[in-house]
């Protein structure tokens, strides 16, 4: 049975899905097919449902829990940490209001966390590779960042302005929730079951591996060096990717509350696991 897989080209996603996609895995009648692309696009493409496992926004799964369901590993977790609004000069959140901000995706849960911190500015859709660059030349006034941005921004000599894992966590006493995987339901309950096992196994293999598994993910560490590839791993895959329990499933329940009640998304919805 053919199972595709689609997963962003990063370090922490790349260490994720090592085991399965290197084979250090027996999976039985599955063979795993990878495919690699942004998360934005990843987000469009399950709206047409295109992939049968898919790593989206958790923002994104608001549109799509018709066709997926969340498995109950891979999550990406913020535990005081998360997308974080820089400048090129320090400034307020009330200075924020009607600035031009460039976020990674309007689908992305950095940008659904962003409008329930400062719901009055400008969004410009920008690459989360090049938000940076953007807001060093001038023509955003801010930037939302992703990834390992999030590590690497004072080397170009840009301004923290807020984290918002931070003020989630001081807002909620939550993790906020960022990412997840999703399996097709249409591939049945008994499937799904064994490959979310799998899944389950593959990061239960990268964190009892670390190093093998590291030096694999280094390929997607977009010129990280190794100390900072692994922090950036071990902030995104830890035991809350192994399982998200019952703190993460309720921050994730939270913040799709928190967002209908800010009119951010269309439909109040109950988060669902394949459990």
């Amino acid at each position: 049975m053919d199972i595709r897989i689609a997963h962003s080209p990063d370090s922490d996603d790349a260490f994720m899905f090592y085991a399965l996609a290197k084979d250090k895995l027996k999976t039985g009648k599955f063979k795993f097919t990878h495919t690699l692309q942004d998360i934005e696009t990843l987000n469009r493409k399950a709206l047409k449902g295109e992939y049968e496992i898919t790593a989206i926004s958790i923002h994104a799964y608001v549109y799509v829990a018709d066709k997926y369901i969340l498995l109950p590993s891979g999550a990406s977790m913020g535990d005081r940490y998360g997308p974080m609004v820089v400048a090129r000069e320090p400034l307020s959140k009330e200075a924020l209001k009607g600035k031009k901000i460039a976020i990674p995706g309007a689908m992305t849960s950095a940008y659904l966390t962003m409008k329930l911190y400062q719901p009055d500015f400008e969004s410009v859709v920008i690459p989360f590779d090049q938000i940076m660059e953007e807001v060093q030349n001038g023509s955003v006034d801010a930037g939302l960042l992703i990834h390992e941005g999030q590590l690497t921004y004072r080397t170009m000599q840009l301004h923290k302005i807020v984290d918002l894992g931070e003020w989630w966590n001081d807002m909620t006493g939550l993790p906020l929730p960022l990412g997840g995987n999703v399996i097709r339901r249409d591939i049945g309950s008994e499937d799904i079951t064994e490959l979310s096992r799998l899944l389950r196994e593959s990061i239960q293999y990268a964190l009892l591996h670390r190093d093998e598994a590291l030096a694999y993910a280094m390929q997607f560490a977009r010129d990280l060096d190794v100390d900072t590839a692994n922090r950036f791993v071990g902030m995104y895959v830890n035991e809350r990717t192994v399982d998200y329990g019952e703190e993460g499933r309720r921050a994730v329940q939270l913040l799709l509350d928190r967002a209908f009640e800010a009119q951010l998304i269309p439909t109040q919805i109950k988060a669902e696991f394949a459990d």
